[in-house]
């Protein structure tokens, strides 16, 4: 091989290193620079089949799942921020919510406004970091189960309600009669549990000892600002820092897009829906209170 040849072959070389090394930069540079930060709304009571009479929205876990995993496909999106403004919700809605977040590949940052109490605050604990305002009503962690015993006042009334069963425990929860101390520790023991799962919940996804979760795990509603000191939350902030956080994490730099999910459950889904019967949420459960014979066992 001639000494010309020689030096075309190592300038082609030169020129294929260059033009890979361009490739990677430009690659690098278009998932860096105006990526996209996608916003799902979680705002209402969480829950399977559940409708809040009460006029106030309900999220189905099933939609916020599909939206987590659209904007896990999409490309163009490098972070998803939830936004949340939720009282609780069902057990098993909350949880999985939480597990979904936990699984998405991308960073996810929560971001709670007026309200992310119980269940809601349980699945913000999945996402990478969860930011609140000052103000922001956040924690509730605690465990309620609502009953209510109108035996006397049926009896005042004149009503005589009763009921035919089969099955010891069939009617136990029901308004006509009080409970048995049987009865009462059963449903203590269902509290206990759910409590044990939603402290060891919180203390894992936010790396905290079980033993101090507990601590502060008494049912309170904290401020953000308290949150914050408590380890419940890791930054104060509104909904553009927390957006600017997501971005962070999703390796944007400079300006990005902001894309909103939609919810594609339509009014008659929700109005053809039941309530819920056992769900967490703060005191006796807003939104799910005009059932009757309801047992409530809320986070």
């Amino acid at each position: 091989m001639n000494r010309n040849a020689k030096i075309l072959m190592i300038g082609m070389g030169g020129l294929s290193v260059m033009v890979m090394f361009v490739l990677i930069v430009l690659v690098t540079m278009s998932s860096s620079f105006g990526g996209s930060v996608a916003v799902i709304p979680i705002q209402g009571q969480i829950g399977y089949s559940s409708s809040n009479m009460l006029g106030g929205s309900v999220v189905n876990p099933d939609e916020i799942k599909e939206q987590i995993k659209t904007a896990e496909a999409d490309k163009s999106v490098s972070a998803i921020l939830l936004e949340i403004n939720s009282p609780g919700g069902t057990p098993v809605a909350s949880e999985e919510i939480m597990d979904e977040v936990k699984d998405c590949k991308k960073p996810v940052v929560s971001w709670i406004s007026d309200n992310g109490a119980s269940g809601a605050y349980l699945a913000a604990t999945g996402s990478d970091k969860i930011v609140a305002s000052n103000s922001s009503m956040v924690g509730s962690i605690g465990v309620i189960m609502d009953l209510t015993n109108l035996s006397d006042l049926y009896q005042k009334l004149g009503i005589d309600r009763y009921a035919i069963k089969g099955g010891k425990y069939k009617d136990i929860g029901a308004d006509y009669r009080d409970l048995t101390s049987e009865e009462k520790s059963m449903l203590q023991t269902m509290v206990d549990e759910n409590y044990e799962s939603f402290v060891a919940n919180v203390a894992q996804n936010r790396k905290l000892s079980k033993k101090y979760v507990e601590s502060i795990a008494e049912g309170q509603i904290y401020t953000g600002k308290q949150a914050k000191k408590l380890k419940l939350i890791d930054e104060i902030g509104g909904k553009d820092q927390a957006l600017d956080i997501a971005a962070k994490l999703g390796g944007i730099h400079g300006p990005y897009k902001v894309i909103t999910m939609k919810s594609s459950q339509s009014f008659s889904d929700i109005l053809n829906t039941l309530s819920s019967k056992i769900g967490y949420s703060i005191g006796k459960g807003i939104g799910s209170l005009l059932e009757e014979d309801t047992i409530q066992n809320m986070y």
